[in-house]
This record gives C-alpha cells, structure tokens and sequence, in this order.
C-alpha cells in the first residue's frame, strides 16, 4: 500500500471469502509452556488446520471471561468454523486466569503462544509471517495487548519458548477494556449498579474486587503504574500491527469509550485501525453471524495521521472481518490475487 492509502483499502479491495467445506485436523491441548500452576489449563492451546496444503496464515484467539478463566482457548471452534473455509489455521489459546496468577502474566502467556505458534510452524503447516490475534471482551484485551507489544522486552517474560519473535501482523478487538481507571465515569446510566448486583461488589470496577482489581492483584486505584502498563493505549505506536476494534454503544459491562480511547490513540500516534461504533448493542458479537445486530453502526478510519468515516462500510460479520485480515496480512494463500493494493 502506498502512503495515500486509507484504512479503508482493508473492506474495498477484496471480494468476502468464499469459502466451502473443508477437512480440518484438529489438535487439542497442546502445552505452549508448562503448566502453572500444576494443574492448570492456562498454557493449552488447541489448533484447527485445513487438512493438506499449506502453509496457512493463522487467526489466534482468546475468548473473554473478565479475567478469570483459563480456558479461553474453548471459543475458537466458532471462530475456526468460518475461518478454516478461508483458508485460514486457527489456534485457540489460553492463559492463566487472575486467580492463578495477575498481571503481566496473561500478556507473558499470549505471547508465549505466539513464540510456540512460531517455533512449531513449519510442523503445523502455519504461515509464520501471517500471523493474526483476535479476541472479546478480556480475551480482546489479550489481543490488543499481544498485538501492541510484539517484542517489547519488559513485556515478553520467560514463559515457554523465548527466542522466536511474539509480534503478530494483525489485531481484532472486539469490546475489550482499556484504561481500567475511566471505566467508572463512562458506565451507561444504571449500569454501575448492575454490575454491583452481578459480581457482588459495591464500587463498581474501582471496586478491590473487581475484575480488574484482581487481574492487578490488588484495587487499581493504588496501582496506577502497574494500570497504566497494562493499558493497550500505552503501547499503540505508528508500527503497530492493523486494528479492527467493534463495540456497542449499549454496553453495560465494559463502556464503549474504551474502544473509542484505543481508536483516538491509534490515530493521534499515525497508526491504523478501523473502529465499529454499534448503536444498542451491548456486551456481545452476535453480529458476527447476524448483521442486523449492527444495523446503524458507525465506521471511523485512521491511517498516518488522516482518519475519516466510511458511510458505506460493510457490517462487522465474519467475512468482513476475513477481508480485514486478509489485508493487513498481505497475501494470501488461497487468494493472492486479490489483496488490497492501492
């Protein structure tokens, strides 16, 4: 892409997969690292690859559980089911929950995987220099984070395979949290004392046991260095990977101004992201599959310094996500001939 390409080259230039039924060989719970702790299942991954051919660009994803669970890998099957057609290999990857271990420990696993993902790509019959990281709600949070700091030294830590590079050429968040400390003052009218009655708290995600709070290992609002290195507007840079970010405007668990913080971030520091803005949709990617769910939505694009909007953009199904990805990723193995140039 030249210079005076837009974002919006990543939904024009491409037609949508077209993909059909395919054999996959799927693998499960293959150890990126040892486990921690003895019993834990936050070092898995399983991985979902077209049989025959290759080498396949790869879709990593981790689902959300507000920080708690370790096994995020479990969503990838939906994810496989319509990227394997595509000509895509899928890997469903955990990491630790905030009760086995906080913060940097879940950006230390995701890209432990990623360095495994690597080493082992060739066997796997993956594409090592297409990789692509994806996720919701804390698991877009992992996916933001991995994308930001690909090689960052005081982030990579020790886990698993070191040596092979943890950067990865494309990002999708959907509705995952930013900036911990302006959750609060950005929830929906009554949705502060929704999340109370939830997860049994009284202050909401300042609250000392919050999801938040736990993943820092203790109440973010005495841990604002630790916050702040754990917030994925820190690291976003000119060089970061392209970022697809989707979040509904309704939603009442994480506030929609978190993604609008990541998308303003992106275009103030010259990198490129595409932002869906859905009106009345809440915590949840049903639009994935039902593009009515994100009937009025509103897409902004920032690429070296210019931003705008795109009136006619695609709803945020699969296949528009595939053409984002497909894109940023270059060319692709089934397609090469119709990656967006411009």
């Amino acid at each position: 892409m030249t210079i005076q390409s837009t974002a919006a080259d990543f939904l024009a230039a491409a037609e949508p997969m077209r993909g059909s039924e395919v054999e996959v060989e799927r693998l499960v719970d293959l150890a990126y690292a040892p486990p921690q702790p003895q019993d834990g299942r936050g070092h898995l991954l399983d991985l979902y690859v077209p049989a025959g051919g290759g080498p396949y660009p790869l879709a990593i994803w981790t689902s959300g559980s507000a920080f708690r669970s370790d096994e995020g890998k479990q969503g990838a099957a939906e994810v496989a089911a319509f990227l394997n057609p595509a000509g895509y290999a899928v890997a469903g990857v955990s990491v630790r929950g905030s009760g086995q271990a906080v913060f940097p420990a879940q950006v230390h696993d995701v890209k432990a995987a990623v360095r495994w993902l690597r080493a082992n790509a060739t066997r796997h019959r993956l594409d090592a220099d297409r990789f692509a990281v994806m996720g919701n709600s804390s698991g877009g949070w992992v996916a933001a984070m991995a994308a930001l700091t690909g090689d960052v030294p005081e982030l990579e830590g020790e886990v698993g395979i070191v040596g092979p590079s943890s950067r990865v050429q494309a990002a999708v968040d959907f509705y995952g949290p930013t900036d911990f400390l302006q959750m609060d003052a950005h929830m929906p009218p009554g949705a502060r004392e929704e999340f109370n009655a939830l997860l049994g708290l009284s202050d909401c995600h300042d609250d000392p046991r919050s999801p938040e709070s736990r993943l820092m290992g203790g109440p973010i609002r005495e841990r604002r260095e630790a916050v702040a290195l754990a917030n994925p507007v820190t690291h976003v840079t000119a060089g970061m990977p392209p970022l697809l970010i989707v979040h509904g405007r309704a939603d009442r668990l994480v506030p929609e101004h978190q993604s609008v913080l990541l998308f303003e971030a992106a275009a103030a520091r010259n990198g490129t992201a595409l932002f869906y803005s859905i009106p009345e949709l809440g915590h949840e990617h049903s639009f994935l599959t039902d593009p009515a769910r994100a009937e009025g939505h509103v897409t902004m694009w920032t690429r070296a310094g210019q931003r705008g909007l795109l009136p006619q953009a695609p709803p945020p199904t699969w296949e528009t996500v595939e053409r984002f990805v497909r894109a940023a990723l270059g060319s692709h193995a089934a397609r090469d001939d119709e990656v967006a140039t411009a």
